[in-house]
């Protein structure tokens, strides 16, 4: 079976490294710069509960030489989907798997408002491009609750978790689903098949849209954006504001924020990817971590002034950093 990993950072990495393990898979990369030759020359290299795994990996910088995939996973940062998703037509055929592993709401998420609206969200969406580019058919949604870092180009480092949730992208089950969470628990995942993907795609979102954008803002990790009680309540009241909005998208929040805080709490002093991108000088993620959300509550007409207050400060902090150019 013929896999490829488009985005080979932390958690791309991390699934291309450990689907690499079984013999029955050919996993390749589309990568570019010294990720590519760092692919090329080493393979795919993970370090795991005190293990390093090195696997064979064929890495391309375009789909052309890699050809058509059984499964691809997208596992990109959101600034680089208008360059590349134009870009993966020969990866995909008729039956191909195309799964969403990224931070956030995903391109496809609010589709079947935007074809009764005839009208994108222009955060995650810009101009309904992304539609045009993948087959929607093709997409299965998933969703990862695991922390990893890429310490080197293709060398990536397991922090903590290993949960995964896959699903289709209109609910319900599906043996081709299954056939994907089977893979990923053969291969060391704990991996489970969701009948409601777009509520747990939802869910995640709704526990790290307050610490990832203020621990960009700050520098602060985790622990320390939880400690100060001021920060703590304002999280509180973006939390609660996001809850409204799922609630009218058909995504129910079934649990408070000061449930959700002592969760995370329990993660320790960790780094949220956007801290890491902004450390690292690469663009953030904040449209499909927060400005989707803003314009989701645009488009409903409901006061989110929480929301609104976050997102501005974090596109003001980004741009003035150069890290968000919209």
């Amino acid at each position: 079976m013929k896999v490829c990993i488009v985005g080979v950072g932390a958690i791309g990495g991390f699934i291309g490294a450990r689907l690499a393990t079984n013999s029955h898979f050919t996993v390749h990369a589309l990568a570019r710069g010294e990720s590519l030759r760092a692919l090329n020359e080493h393979g795919w290299r993970l370090e795991q509960d005190g293990e390093i795994i090195q696997r064979p990996c064929v890495a391309a910088e375009s789909a052309v030489d890699l050809g058509l995939q059984d499964i691809v996973f997208i596992a990109l940062k959101t600034p680089a989907l208008v360059q590349v998703l134009p870009t993966l037509a020969p990866l995909i055929g008729e039956n191909t798997l195309i799964v969403s592993a990224m931070n956030g709401i995903p391109w496809w998420f609010f589709r079947d408002i935007e074809e009764q609206s005839n009208l994108p969200f222009q955060s995650v969406n810009p101009k309904g491009a992304h539609h045009l580019a993948v087959p929607y058919k093709n997409i299965i949604g998933l969703v990862v609750h695991a922390a990893a870092t890429r310490t080197k180009p293709g060398f990536i480092q397991h922090k903590a978790g290993n949960r995964l949730l896959i699903g289709e992208p209109e609910g319900g089950t599906s043996v081709r689903a299954q056939m994907l969470a089977d893979m990923l628990t053969e291969v060391g995942f704990d991996c489970n098949h969701s009948e409601n993907i777009r509520s747990e795609i939802w869910f995640k979102l709704w526990g790290n849209m307050t610490t990832n954008p203020i621990s960009a803002i700050t520098g602060a990790t985790a622990d320390k954006i939880l400690q100060d009680p001021l920060v703590r309540k304002y999280c509180s009241a973006v939390m609660n504001e996001a809850a409204i909005l799922g609630e009218q998208i058909g995504c129910q929040i079934n649990e408070d924020p000061e449930s959700r805080h002592e969760g995370t709490e329990k993660l320790g002093a960790f780094k949220t990817s956007m801290l890491q991108d902004v450390e690292n000088g690469r663009a953030i993620e904040l449209d499909s971590i927060l400005g989707i959300v803003y314009e989701l509550a645009q488009r409903l007409e409901i006061s989110t002034p929480n929301i609104e207050s976050l997102f501005g400060l974090t596109r003001l902090f980004a741009k003035t950093k150069g890290l968000y150019d919209q």
